[in-house]
């Protein structure tokens, strides 16, 4: 038996003796007949667990978890400090009803000129319309929501039918969104639209609740074990805010990937490049913001699942502070990594669709405190001062480890921006323990995953989940109790390595992926894939705050020598949101240079 190695204790751990690790996963590349033959595998009594403990002894995970002795206690879910209050800020209160947040969020914004906003100049940077744009043209009478919905279900029934598939919604009632759109309607011609949200076209990815629709989570079954019987307390607030929902978007199943490869309904396309994924897991939601068939999408994100495809993609994703928005109505409601988020295809409307889904659940107010949500004053001349102010924390070796130098050097342009144009400060940060962080994610979000979903795997449904769904809970099965508990000791460490970095800096600066969008191999079409290499570049920044419950936002800053979105992330300190909110539209404003017009783009409102 071999020596157990001993952690030094986290704050006695000298920062100068650091060194980044590389990451590089041992895993085999299969999909076709190999996957198949590589789950049976996994799911045999005596060979898969060697070869389980053959490959967590290659990447490292055996030696962390049960052979290393940890002095942290545990810590089962995000745990936060009191923070100091953010500045520049409008407060909202998040037991106001959700149209009144909606309506103080307005006032955050910048003036809105409708002149420059629905440009018709073809020579203009490509832009998609906000929701703002929606709100003049439905009150100007340029166009009502029963137009846009008529135009909308057509532009779907032509996405339908091309080839290749293009699957972005898995459940969709054409009568359902002209019933919401009539209504909507009905309220603007009576003049008493119910915000300004009234009439934006919304998709719902299916692992969060809106009825009548089923959330199947992305699987042939669920719904039957699971039934809808109402909105999830996100839908709600929209619903109340005169959003029409047009159905359930597509995902990878059960959120068990990083790519939006789903064999059950077909793979949604990134609009960018159709031979490539979009991202996961809310890839249906990705790909409507970005396809310019919706103004927004709620997505969840356990493992970068809203910011992955919203820098595959080219558009906005904001990930929350664990615990700010509630997530009963969702299919991954009882875990300690996940949040519910808007995609958008800007950083306004980021602001608006998080001032209406926002509000704690009573548990998890009593058990985390959350300080008072607020939003960034963008109006005042204040707003340019308190962006000078910010600190930005940079681990350069952290931030340049990418596939392609396209993405460091382009997230590295628009930090230059913001440094030359508005003063921030950059420093250089140091953040131990990365790999350790990656494994107590996976052990933590993986070890909830299958808690949850065991009695339906163990009911003789496991048949009728994907290949690559039932390799992943193959892995979750194979952790134990010691190893949940070994990386929740892991997650209170890192919370003190982090917690010391933010009384330094007021952000942490990355890439949002390590790699852009990947190709779509053929026979994962039909099969689907695993390789934990992509996952590994994708996830590789993500996952810092979602097993510390940090808030994220990934802003697109261009694209790479192949066209393909690239994402910049910042992620803040806990409740923070209007921080980041507000470097993101500074971002946004700063790197405004045409845009590559997605392939698959289809302006519902012209018809073109």
């Amino acid at each position: 038996m071999g020596k157990k190695k001993v952690m030094v204790p986290a704050d006695e751990v000298d920062l100068a003796t650091v060194k980044y690790q590389y990451e590089e996963i041992e895993a085999p590349h299969l999909t076709g007949i190999g996957l198949k033959l590589f789950v049976k595998m996994l799911e045999a009594p005596l060979i898969g667990p060697l070869i389980f403990s053959h490959l967590k002894k290659k990447n490292k995970m055996m030696e962390m978890l049960r052979n290393t002795a940890i002095p942290e206690a545990p810590m089962f879910k995000p745990e936060f400090p009191p923070q100091e209050p953010e500045t520049g800020v409008i407060p909202l209160d998040e037991d106001r009803k959700p149209e009144e947040r909606v309506e103080l969020a307005l006032k955050s914004l910048p003036d809105y000129e409708p002149s420059k906003s629905l440009s018709a100049d073809s020579s203009s940077p490509f832009r998609y319309w906000k929701i703002r744009d929606y709100a003049y043209a439905y009150r100007s009478k340029l166009t009502t929501p029963s137009i846009v919905a008529e135009r909308f279900i057509e532009a779907m029934d032509e996405f339908n039918h091309k080839k290749p598939p293009t699957p972005m919604l898995i459940t969709y009632d054409p009568e359902l969104v002209r019933k919401q759109a009539a209504a909507s309607t009905r309220r603007f011609e009576e003049g008493s639209p119910l915000s300004i949200l009234d009439g934006t076209f919304m998709a719902i990815k299916d692992d969060i609740d809106c009825f009548p629709h089923p959330s199947k989570g992305g699987t042939t079954f669920f719904h039957e074990v699971r039934p809808v019987e109402e909105d999830a307390a996100s839908v709600a607030r929209l619903r109340s805010c005169g959003v029409i929902l047009v159905g359930k978007a597509n995902m990878h199943e059960l959120g068990l990937g990083t790519t939006g490869n789903n064999p059950n309904y077909g793979t949604a396309r990134n609009p960018h490049a159709p031979e490539r994924y979009t991202g996961g897991s809310s890839s249906g939601p990705a790909a409507l913001v970005a396809s310019g068939f919706c103004s927004a999408a709620l997505g969840t994100d356990g493992g970068g699942s809203v910011r992955i495809p919203s820098s595959l993609c080219g558009v906005v994703g904001l990930k929350s502070t664990y615990g700010r928005t509630d997530m009963c109505g969702s299919i991954c409601d009882s875990g300690t990594v996940e949040i519910i988020g808007p995609i958008t295809s800007n950083v306004e409307d980021a602001i608006l669709v998080y001032a209406a889904i926002l509000g704690s659940s009573t548990a998890e107010r009593i058990a985390l405190k959350p300080s008072p949500p607020c939003l960034p004053d963008l109006t005042s001349h204040e707003s340019s001062h308190v962006l000078g102010s910010l600190r930005l924390g940079k681990y350069t070796e952290w931030f340049n480890d990418v596939f392609s130098t396209d993405i460091s050097d382009k997230c590295e342009d628009a930090l230059n921006h913001l440094l030359k144009n508005h003063g921030c400060k950059m420093v250089e940060i140091v953040i131990p323990e990365l790999h350790e962080l990656r494994t107590a994610h996976i052990v933590s979000i993986g070890s909830e995953s299958a808690c949850g979903l065991n009695p339906d795997y163990e009911d003789g449904k496991k048949v009728k989940f994907t290949l690559d769904t039932r390799t992943n809970l193959a892995l979750f099965q194979s952790f134990s109790a010691s190893d949940y508990v070994a990386a929740q000791c892991l997650r209170r460490r890192l919370m003190h390595y982090h917690t010391e970095i933010f009384k330094e800096v007021d952000v942490i600066v990355t890439p949002t992926t390590g790699m852009t969008a990947p190709v779509i191999p053929p026979a994962a079409l039909s099969f689907g894939e695993t390789n934990m290499q992509v996952t590994g570049n994708l996830m590789r920044f993500v996952a810092t705050a979602n097993l510390l419950g940090f808030p994220a936002i990934s802003v697109p800053v261009g694209y790479d020598k192949q066209g393909l979105p690239i994402g910049l992330q910042f992620i803040g300190r806990p409740w923070c949101e209007a921080t980041i909110l507000r470097l993101a539209a500074a971002v946004e404003e700063l790197c405004s240079s045409p845009k590559k017009k997605p392939l698959q783009y289809y302006d519902i409102l012209k018809g073109n």
